[in-house]
């Protein structure tokens, strides 16, 4: 679960799961144009290099088709985190009403 949090914690990673949710299954090329067009600049070897982390966080598959890879957003790890910490859809921030 560590893992989890650590791939959380980047900005750009949380920009790719974003672009992930908004529309699944995207090449590196793909994501690494959607994310220029919403001005997080970054070189195709840091994605690259984010999307290892967010695949070994379990966040991220990855299938192969050809010569393409395609990058599907993958949200049990974050099912787990809820399923240990529940949250309560009545309470406002920090348990208040």
């Amino acid at each position: 679960m560590g893992d989890v949090f650590k791939a959380l914690a980047d900005p750009t990673r949380r920009a790719l799961l974003d672009e992930l949710q908004e529309r699944d299954d995207q090449t590196l090329f793909e994501l690494c144009t959607r994310l220029l067009s919403r001005g997080v600049g970054s070189s195709r070897q840091a994605v690259s290099q984010h999307l290892d982390v967010l695949e070994q966080a379990g966040l991220v598959r990855r299938r192969r088709e050809g010569r393409h890879t395609f990058h599907s957003l993958d949200t049990s790890p974050l099912r787990a985190i809820t399923r240990r910490w529940r949250i309560d859809p009545e309470e406002g921030p920090c348990g208040s009403p």
